[in-house]
C-alpha cells in the first residue's frame, strides 16, 4: 500500500475500508452503491472485527474512481500467488491454462473502452491453474487488443505447462516458453507444415479409447514469410486426436517425451478456463459496474477475481459443502456472521466473540 500511495492525504475512506466494502458487495450480490451503502450500515456493529467502517455512497464511488486500481491489482497477484502455492506439489505439477473473455461496459463510460459493432467492450486475459481453481494472473485490456501481447509481457515459469488455443499462435512466444525451461501445449493450424526428416520420428497411427490418431516429431516451417525467419528451430512433437464429434485436432507441443495420452488431456483441460469465465460472470459482479471510468471498473474487476480466491479458500477449509456455487450461496447469507467454516450448513449458534471465526480468510491482517 505505501508504494502506491493509496492512502496519502486521506482523511475518511482508507483502502482497506473501500476494499472491504467492495468485498462485501461481491461476496453479499450488493448490485449498486446505495445497496453497499445500506447493508453495510445494517452491520455496522459488526465491521469492527473485519476493520471495516460504514461508507457514504459518494466517497466510496470517488474512492473507486480515484484510488490507483494498480494496488488492487497487485493484492490480486499476492491471493493469486497464495492460492496456487497452497494446491501445488510440484512446479511440474503446475499447469497454466491461458485465455481472455470479453465484458460489454455501458455506453455511457465514455471513449476508453473500446467500440466493436456498436458495443463497448474490454478484455480480461487470465492465467488459471485448474487445480487450485482459481487464477494466477490477470491484465486488463480494450477489446481490440491482440490476445497474444499481454501473454508475451507475462513471466515464464520454469517446469510450468502452459494450455493455450489458437488465440496465441505466435512461434516467437512458443520459443520464449521453450528457452525458459516450460512446456506448452496448443493447437497447429490445419495449414501449418510439419517437416520431417531423417532424425525425427513418427509414430504409426492408431486408434483408441483416448482418440490417438498420429504422433510425430519434426520442425516447423524455416520461414514464416519470404523475408521472416521462424524464431523457433528447435524440433516439436504433433499428437492428432480425433473428438467424439469426429473432429480431428493436431496438438502441438515441445514435450518430445510424455505419453501422446497426457498431452491431449492437457488440451482437454481447456475447457475448465471457460467454466471458469461463465462462473465469475453469473455468480461475481463483474457485468454491472458501480462506476463508469476505467480506473473504477479495473478496480470492481480485481475484487471480483479476489472474492473468487477466497471462495476458493474457503471452500478447501471445510467438507460440508463440495459444490462451489452451494458455498458461495451459504457466504452469501452468513457474510456477516462470525461462524466456523465448518457449520455453514447448520442452525446458527451463539454469537462468537472471537474475530477468527469469520465467513472467510480476509487478505488483511
Amino acid at each position: 500500500m505505501d508504494e502506491h500511495k493509496a492512502d496519502r492525504r486521506v482523511r475518511k475512506l482508507t483502502t482497506k475500508s473501500q476494499f472491504l466494502a467492495l468485498l462485501f458487495a461481491q461476496l453479499a450480490g450488493a448490485v449498486s452503491l446505495r445497496e453497499i451503502e445500506a447493508g453495510l450500515a445494517s452491520q455496522k456493529t459488526r465491521l469492527y472485527h473485519v476493520g471495516g467502517r460504514t461508507i457514504a455512497r459518494a466517497t466510496l464511488a470517488d474512492a473507486n474512481a480515484k484510488r490507483p486500481a494498480a494496488l488492487f491489482a497487485a493484492l490480486f497477484s499476492r491471493m493469486a500467488e497464495t492460492a496456487s502455492r497452497r494446491t501445488r506439489r510440484h512446479m511440474r505439477d503446475s499447469v497454466r491454462l491461458i485465455d481472455a473473455t470479453r465484458i460489454k461496459v455501458s455506453s455511457l463510460c465514455g471513449g476508453w473502452a473500446d467500440m466493436i459493432g456498436g458495443k463497448q467492450a474490454i478484455k480480461v486475459h487470465v492465467a488459471y491453474d485448474p487445480l487450485a481453481d482459481a487464477p494466477v494472473d490477470a491484465a486488463i485490456t480494450g477489446q481490440k487488443t491482440n490476445d497474444i501481447l499481454p501473454a508475451r509481457d507475462a513471466t515464464i515459469l520454469f517446469g510450468v505447462t502452459y494450455v493455450f488455443d489458437l488465440a496465441y499462435y505466435d512461434f516467437g512466444w512458443w520459443a520464449k516458453i521453450d528457452q525458459c525451461g516450460a512446456r506448452f501445449v496448443t493447437r497447429l493450424k490445419a495449414n501449418t507444415p510439419l517437416r520431417l526428416n531423417n532424425e525425427t520420428r513418427f509414430r504409426k497411427p492408431r486408434r483408441n479409447r483416448e482418440g490417438i490418431i498420429a504422433d510425430a516429431i519434426g520442425h516447423l516451417p524455416e520461414r514464416l514469410a519470404s523475408c521472416r525467419k521462424n524464431p523457433f528451430q528447435d524440433p516439436v512433437r504433433v499428437v492428432t486426436i480425433q473428438l467424439s464429434t469426429g473432429k480431428i485436432l493436431r496438438l502441438v507441443t515441445n514435450d518430445l517425451d510424455a505419453p501422446a495420452e497426457e498431452i491431449a488431456d492437457l488440451y482437454k483441460q481447456r475447457w475448465q478456463i471457460e467454466l471458469f469465465f461463465k462462473w465469475i460472470k453469473q455468480n461475481l459482479k463483474i457485468r454491472h459496474f458501480l462506476g463508469r471510468s476505467e480506473n473504477a471498473v479495473r478496480i470492481q474487476i480485481f475484487v471480483a477475481l479476489i472474492a473468487h480466491i477466497l471462495l476458493r479458500l474457503g471452500q478447501s477449509r471445510q467438507q460440508a459443502v463440495r459444490q462451489p456455487l452451494a458455498f458461495a450461496r451459504l457466504v452469501r447469507l452468513n457474510i456477516m456472521e462470525r461462524r466456523s467454516l465448518t457449520t455453514l450448513k447448520s442452525p446458527p449458534e451463539r454469537p462468537s466473540s472471537d474475530p477468527r471465526q469469520l465467513a472467510l480468510p480476509l487478505p488483511f491482517g
